[in-house]
């Protein structure tokens, strides 16, 4: 495969310890330095390998010829990335780690920033996304379509869309880049190890095709692919209620004042399934060598279908009124004075069902021209759009065991949350009959619903020209590229919701006919629960009128953002003796950026018909980004690398909403509101990077890198007084009397001009630091006896002393400062394979340490919380035919998530878990063929 010269048991959250995987890489890259004394680099010459290899040697070379820092993974052939998830893939490499959301691999962090500081790119080109915000969700870009991923750790002055934190740019293949016709298919089929529940099959499929053909003399090649993936959804989780807080003296009956309390847990069982369609298309026109121009287009298709029936109970003393009250006996506090266990009685469960209908559609289309000039040097135009659009469902309903008059079946549930796995609800009477359990108004009422949509579009047009500079001026650089990038961003959110209420009928038990099988939470020490089809008993049963208007609140969660941004930008490229080779650029960006949001908010004072009104707000702003990147090549194939860049990453879209809640207190006249902030600038830093490398031709390399970042901003959601409402505030007129600082029945005051607003705003920033330790080898390097076999090693260490302050997150993670989002003190990746006369082996694992995650909440609102860290470890086994006459056919088997690691989540110390996800192994068995 061608690829262009720039393709491509822990500690607690706050300790800093060794992990043994890190000791291992230490040693590892001190044997690999060892053997370069002892190998003649004529020895090490690259030859022509395929399989797991391939892949290596071709993502080694991309790192060793580029001048910037970067990591890459790639394809070890046609359609077959080294992971079925091409985030897997992404999260093995130095520095970065994934985020599962749903059992998968979704979102990434590059050194321990969260998502929102990279960019994501498609071929170069910035990506829309199906989120509210910027950040990808990677599984939707099959790795079976995919050549390569190269993650630019530092920017250069033609990287358009670069990030803070780095750039993934995912790289489909060239036509041309090949020698003839290739064709490849696989197939493989999947078992989810939780097995079949409810009306959902724990099994599914991933089929995939590529066909790679030249024609008219080479002057014209085709790329066709597709790949569809059918997955399960399985999941067992238990959940408890936040916030964790210190209790009162007589808040929880028989529960000590000072002791930490949950007021509610939850067990669950999810079933469905995830489909995805996933097309390619690329047309490469080549007449001569002095014109090339391609085409490509990419659509997926992804639809996620699940239902989750959960056992839910209240442990706060709420269960809508009826005697006895709570009280909880049996008591166990541990020595963190966290309540770990006992009998609450009092409590009026329910049976939840939820439903989610998620349908995501993605098209990206690109049309790239280059001319070579005859003097030297190139002309490129490149035009793209893109565009996203997420459609959803969510539905729940709600049921329980009916009062008779006024006596309500009350429970005693047995609660113990320090079992090392699953906290476990037992409660005393049986939940398992459905036509005992009626749709009605539980003490959560009786449903709730809503139909989120989110569109994104983005058109862009970049003109750019590498030109040679006269010999005469080649002392620095030797060519300079220029260029401009116009790009054109609106990203449009609605959210339709409101509640689902019983219907004429009344109370109702749910008919057999919208029945599945029950599920079983003995996980969770339930029992059996009924599992139904909840979007046909709101239909036969309940009524629902989602809608953004009904009520105040509602009406900001609807907005729109736009951004045109246009980027100029010159490089230097320097190749050069300065008493070493040295390769690198030196360049510089101007990036100005017109932002601005449309939205509505509720004025409660303004005349019947017209209470809700426009908000429309943002700015321009200016940026100037300058940037370095030195290759120093050394003796004995090893390179230096220094980069120094001001990197620039867009604040988060939601943050950009004009979307608030605004109202007056009449008894002061002060207005208040809070919501987003058109008006936020970027995240800005400073950085310095340092790396290391020594490469073995292309079969090996080690390296230790250094990076430092100085943010000089953070954006915070902050309460900021003072802010100017007075276009808010002028049809304000106040009620004639109300209560005030001076006594009841007192005038109301006039509106005052400013008040509070709390919304995300920039602050201050603070230093970013890491170390980077990473290694290739093939160990028959080190010893001859040890052919076929290899390791792939990495260690990341990184300290941050920015510290967050985020009031919406305050229940989640403490009401104090807490530490960056996404950041994972220490990451660790190790992969082990064997290789030989076709037959392949791989174990790959990745750690990472504690880390705040960002999770969608039970309103679908973004939240942080304490994520424990994760240990997830892959193995697979494949045998490839080379001759006869099954040559080209590769068998193959998988296994993602060996050890079934659970998915914990906490808040401020593990012994206050406020989730435990299981998504059980997965298993693959499949076939691939190529000719």
């Amino acid at each position: 495969m061608t690829m262009s010269k720039h393709q491509g048991g822990w500690g607690t959250a706050n300790s800093f310890r060794v992990h043994p995987v890190a000791i291992g890489c230490t040693l590892l890259i001190a044997a690999a330095a060892a053997t370069a004394q002892q190998q003649p680099a004529q020895q090490l010459e690259t030859v022509t390998v395929t399989g797991i290899r391939r892949g290596i040697e071709a993502a080694i070379s991309v790192k060793k010829n580029s001048d910037n820092i970067v990591e890459s993974v790639s394809a070890e052939d046609i359609g077959k990335l080294p992971d079925v998830s091409i985030a897997e893939s992404i999260a093995r490499l130095p520095g970065l780690s994934a985020q599962r959301v749903a059992g998968r691999a979704q979102v990434i962090s590059v050194r321990g920033l969260s998502p929102d500081f990279a960019t994501s790119l498609l071929n170069g080109r910035e990506l829309v996304s199906t989120g509210d915000n910027r950040s990808v969700e990677f599984d939707q870009y099959p790795s079976e379509l995919l050549a390569s991923v190269n993650v630019y750790k530092t920017p250069d002055g033609g990287l358009v869309g670069q990030g803070l934190s780095g750039t993934i740019d995912m790289n489909t293949v060239r036509p041309l880049n090949f020698g003839n016709r290739v064709v490849a298919l696989n197939v493989r089929g999947q078992r989810n190890s939780l097995g079949d529940a409810a009306n959902a099959k724990a099994t599914g499929n991933r089929v995939s095709a590529s066909y790679i053909d030249q024609f008219a003399n080479r002057s014209f090649g085709l790329v066709l692919g597709y790949a569809h993936q059918e997955t399960p959804v399985q999941e067992e989780q238990v959940g408890l209620y936040e916030p964790w807080q210190a209790l009162g003296a007589g808040w929880r009956p028989g529960v000590a004042a000072g002791t930490y309390y949950s007021d509610g847990i939850k067990a669950l069982r999810r079933t469905g399934v995830t489909k995805r369609d996933a097309f390619l298309a690329t047309a490469e026109f080549r007449p001569s060598k002095e014109f090339t121009s391609v085409v490509d287009y990419y659509h997926t298709k992804a639809h996620q279908e699940d239902t989750a029936n959960q056992f839910e109970v209240h442990l706060g003393g709420y269960n809508g009124g009826y005697n006895p009250g709570l009280s909880v006996s049996n008591v166990v506090v541990n020595n963190n004075s966290t309540f770990v266990g006992g009998a609450a009685s009092g409590v009026y469960p329910l049976v939840r069902g939820m439903y989610n209908d998620r349908h995501d559609t993605i098209d990206a289309f690109g049309w790239n021209n280059k001319l070579r000039l005859a003097g030297g040097g190139t002309l490129t135009a490149d035009v793209s759009y893109s565009k996203a659009d997420r459609r959803e469902t969510s539905l729940e309903n709600n049921t329980q065991l009916p009062p008779t008059g006024s006596v309500a079946p009350l429970d005693t549930l047995t609660v113990n949350f320090a079992t090392g796995g699953f906290p476990t609800l037992t409660p005393s009477r049986s939940y398992s009959d459905p036509t005992k359990l009626l749709l009605r108004g539980t003490i959560y009422g009786s449903g709730y619903g809503k139909t989120p949509s989110v569109k994104d579009e983005l058109k862009s047009l970049k003109l750019a020209g590498n030109f040679p500079l006269p010999q005469s001026m080649q002392g620095f650089f030797q060519d300079i590229d220029v260029g401009l990038n116009y790009a054109d961003r609106s990203k449009k959110k609605h959210q339709p919701e409101g509640n689902i209420n019983v219907g004429a009928q009344g109370d109702t038990p749910i008919a057999s006919d919208l029945q599945y099988s029950p599920v079983d939470l003995g996980f969770a020490g339930v029992g059996v629960i009924p599992a139904w089809n909840v979007p046909g008993a709101v239909a036969k049963y309940m009524t629902f009128n989602p809608s953004e208007t009904s009520a105040a609140y509602l009406i900001p969660k609807a907005w729109n953002v736009y951004e045109k941004t246009t980027t100029a930008f010159v490089k230097g490229n320097i190749e050069a003796d300065w008493g070493v080779p040295v390769r690198g650029n030196v360049g510089l960006q101007v990036v100005r950026v017109d932002q601005s949001s449309t939205s509505n908010y509720w004025d409660n004072n303004a005349a019947a018909g017209s209470n809700i009104k426009p908000n429309t707000s943002g700015k321009v702003r200016t940026d100037v980004l300058p940037s370095m990147n030195l290759a120093f090549s050394l003796t004995d194939d090893q390179t230096v690398r220094l980069a120094l860049a001001r990197q620039m990453a867009r604040p988060r879209v939601d943050q950009l909403r004009s979307g608030i809640e605004f109202g007056v207190d009449n008894a002061t006249g002060k207005p208040g509101a809070s919501g987003g902030n058109p008006k936020a600038d970027p995240w800005i830093a400073n950085a310095f990077d340092v790396s290391y490398e020594k490469y073995f031709g292309t079969k090996a390399y080690v390296s230790a890198a250094a990076f430092y970042k100085d943010l000089k901003s953070y954006i915070y959601t902050q309460k900021q007084d003072g802010y100017d409402f007075s276009d808010f505030v002028k049809s304000y007129v106040p009620p004639s009397t109300c209560t005030t600082p001076a006594g009841p029945n007192q005038p109301c005051p006039a509106a005052l001009p400013t008040g509070t607003f709390t919304a995300p705003f920039n602050g201050k920033g603070g230093k970013l630091n890491g170390v980077e330790l990473a290694a290739s080898l093939p160990l028959d390097l080190v010893t001859p006896g040890l052919k076929g076999f290899g390791i792939q090693a990495s260690a990341s260490f990184t300290h941050s002393s920015i510290k967050v302050q985020d009031p919406e997150s305050a229940s989640s993670v403490g009401g104090g400062d807490i530490a960056l989002p996404g950041l994972s003190k220490r990451v660790y990746n190790l992969t082990a394979y064997y290789e030989i006369n076709g037959f392949e082996a791989r174990v790959s694992q990745r750690r990472r340490s504690d880390f705040i995650g960002e999770i969608g909440n039970f309103n679908g609102a973004r939240t942080l919380r304490y994520v424990v860290g994760e240990n997830i470890t892959d193995m697979q086994v494949g045998y490839t035919f080379n001759q006869g006459s099954l040559k080209g056919l590769g068998l193959l088997f998988q296994v993602n998530n060996l050890t079934n690691a659970a998915y914990q989540t906490y808040a401020g110390t593990k012994d206050r878990p406020l989730e435990y996800i299981k998504w059980g192994r997965t298993y693959l068995l499949g076939a691939n063929y190529k000719f």
